[in-house]
């Protein structure tokens, strides 16, 4: 399952599937807490007409989903021929408040009067397991709530044909002592009413309608998320007295405002990958934390495959996520980024593997322990990234003052800390993990990156007088790509993914074939863009990993195996490492297949706009988690660079 719509404001966050269910409910950070079951029942859409009853996920229905064009903004048409019944749910999330909004338009398409029922359920869980919850019927503002401690949600629905609110109800357990929830109750039309429950809990919220041929009658629903009853109440009288036309215009016309900021370096994208971009840049902002921290992705489904999600922070993809954003003129959601990574700096001077939004240390399978000795649980590339990308921001907005504010709590400490981590027999840095988080090892990509991270702080020294410090890091540098050939494998002809300096001085080489090494090395100086190494690296490249699968693209490195398909492909398509091929191609003045890839892409999204981490090679479907803040990051710098190559 994927989350082809995923909405926003920074502190309530959520996700809808593609059978147009709340699926993910996070508050009060992005990403942190998921109050939903999402590892079994997402919140399901019901309706009975004339005595038939139907979900929103039995197979009966034909679904289409997209974003708005100019706002975060989640459109699901549902159209059943069997229950003749179109439901159309506009999904929005407030700007100013933590309320996730659902405005439905339900269409007879009958030629005849019918009596339609549209029961919307809710499973929370605030307490884990939910074993602790208590839901219950609010008589004097006719809401339900849920709550636990300092959580609360509110749930609402106003039926406008009848100028009243949802006029049945049933609160019950869900997934404990035998009973399967609430929304059972609702398929013979009726709701018990049973007011309130403790436990594991759902609830179900009935609107009765009769509906004359070929007409509609049109439904607000809300949720709202506060620490409190009273405030959350206070929150959906507000919304009341607003009025949804009002907040959803509102809604609009921040996102407009926004898109703005950018609407002039992307007015020189071609279509169709202006609209993409635009989608892109939402997704990106939806992702990113009012505190700081930015997402790599809200899809919680990849916990039905796997052991963890991917709602932390990790340093490197929230430096990708933001290079996009200062390129288009976006300084705010950077200058919190990197305050964030100012606040979880170690003592030492580096960034651990990844964070919670709340700046928690995160979950990690990276061991301390290496061939019987100690090695620090991290990927170097995570920290060095980060101070470029600080650079970056730098060349954009001349935020002296800001700079200058970071210099000794975090540029200081960082490129020191790099510029020590080097083993003195090969003058490179010393092994920590890659950055697809798999080897231990001394990282082509991790170099290059190390090198240009190095040059950035130097100039950072320069310009504020801390000559010492410009010459030991420039130093540093020069010396990583003066030992840079001993990446580069004769034989084959390829820049490889790198070498584990073994106790005896000698070094084991990992000859694989990886995306990163080649756009590292490229991108961020360590080899020119036209050297022989990268050449002849490009030579083996498209011979042995583009395009290798029916569904083409470009794996991350040959023969990856993290969800590999059964087929004997080389590895699954992947959209970061396509837009990097792509980046490189664009360099090297071979424009038209880096179209190729941008078209490949285009045609790969989901019909919201959404992309995946991966591509199955056989298929072409989306893999692992979806969206990947990553892909769309990738795909603006990818669309951005072709864009400015044109005008060449």
């Amino acid at each position: 399952m994927a989350r082809p719509i995923l909405l926003g404001n920074g502190a309530l966050t959520v996700g809808i599937d593609e059978f147009g269910q709340v699926h993910d409910f996070y508050y009060p950070y992005v990403g942190l807490e998921n109050l939903t079951t999402a590892r079994s029942t997402g919140h399901k859409i019901g309706i009975w007409v004339n005595g038939l009853f139907s979900w929103s996920d039995d197979g009966n229905w034909q679904i289409n989903q997209k974003i708005a064009d100019n706002a975060l903004i989640g459109i699901t048409t549902l159209v059943s021929d069997s229950l003749k019944v179109e439901l159309v749910f506009t999904d929005f999330v407030d700007t100013d408040h933590n309320a996730f909004i659902r405005r439905l338009v339900v269409t007879n398409n009958s030629d005849n009067e019918q009596d339609i029922r549209v029961f919307l359920h809710q499973v929370f869980e605030i307490s884990p397991y939910g074993r602790a919850d208590t839901a219950l019927f609010e008589p004097d503002e006719n809401y339900i709530l849920d709550y636990k401690g300092r959580c609360s949600i509110l749930t609402y629905g106003w039926n406008y044909q009848s100028n009243k609110p949802f006029d049945q109800f049933a609160i019950g357990n869900h997934g404990i002592e035998g009973k399967e929830g609430t929304y059972k109750d609702a398929e013979d039309g009726e709701l018990s009413g049973s007011a309130v429950e403790h436990g594991s809990v759902d609830a179900t919220i009935r609107f009765k309608l009769n509906i004359s041929a070929k007409n509609s009658v049109n439904i607000d629903y809300w949720l709202v998320a506060a620490d409190s009853q009273n405030k959350a109440e206070k929150i959906h009288l507000k919304l009341k007295s607003t009025g949804m036309n009002s907040i959803q215009q509102k809604c609009e016309d921040y996102w407009k405002d926004w898109l703005n900021v950018a609407k002039d370096k992307l007015s020189v994208i071609p279509e169709p990958y202006k609209q993409l971009s635009k989608t892109s840049l939402m997704l990106i902002k939806a992702h990113c934390d009012r505190r700081g921290g930015i997402i790599a992705s809200c899809d919680s489904s990849i916990y039905n495959y796997g052991r963890d999600y991917y709602t932390y922070v990790w340093p490197r993809d929230g430096a990708y996520a933001v290079w996009p954003l200062i390129r288009l003129g976006y300084s705010e959601e950077a200058r919190k980024f990197f305050e964030f990574c100012r606040d979880i700096i170690t003592e030492e001077g580096y960034l651990e593997h990844k964070f919670q939004p709340d700046r928690a240390i995160g979950s990690t399978w990276h061991p301390l322990l290496h061939g019987n000795h100690k090695e620090l649980a991290i990927q170097q590339d995570e920290t060095a990234i980060v101070l470029y990308m600080l650079g970056e921001y730098d060349s954009m907005f001349k935020d002296h003052e800001f700079i200058e504010n970071l210099y000794g709590s975090f540029i200081q400490p960082m490129a020191n800390w790099l510029s020590d981590f080097i083993d003195s027999h090969t003058g490179l840095p010393h092994a920590s993990y890659d950055l697809w988080e798999e080897k231990f090892l001394t990282n082509t990509y991790t170099v290059g990156v190390v090198y240009q991270a190095l040059l950035t702080a130097a100039d950072f020294a320069e310009a504020m007088n801390y000559p010492d410090d410009t010459v030991k890091w420039q130093d540093i540098a020069e010396q990583l790509k003066a030992g840079a050939n001993v990446f580069f494998e004769p034989n084959r002809g390829i820049l490889r993914k790198g070498f584990l300096l073994q106790p005896d001085k000698s070094l084991q080489f990992d000859d694989t074939l990886d995306i990163s090494s080649i756009f590292g090395s490229v991108i961020f100086g360590l080899f020119d863009k036209q050297s022989h190494e990268v050449s002849q690296t490009l030579n083996v490249i498209e011979k042995d990993l583009i395009d290798q699968s029916p569904s083409k693209g470009v794996p991350r490195y040959e023969y990856d195996k993290y969800f590999a398909s059964e087929q004997p492909y080389k590895g699954n398509p992947w959209f970061v490492a396509s837009f990097w091929m792509a980046q490189y191609y664009i360099r090297i003045g071979r424009g038209e297949r880096a179209k190729q890839i941008l078209d490949w892409a285009h045609d790969h999204k989901l019909s919201t706009g959404v992309l995946s981490e991966q591509v199955d090679p056989t298929y072409g479907n989306p893999v692992s988690v979806t969206p990947l803040v990553w892909s769309h990051a990738e795909f603006i710098n990818t669309a951005l660079d072709y864009s400015l190559s044109l005008q060449d």
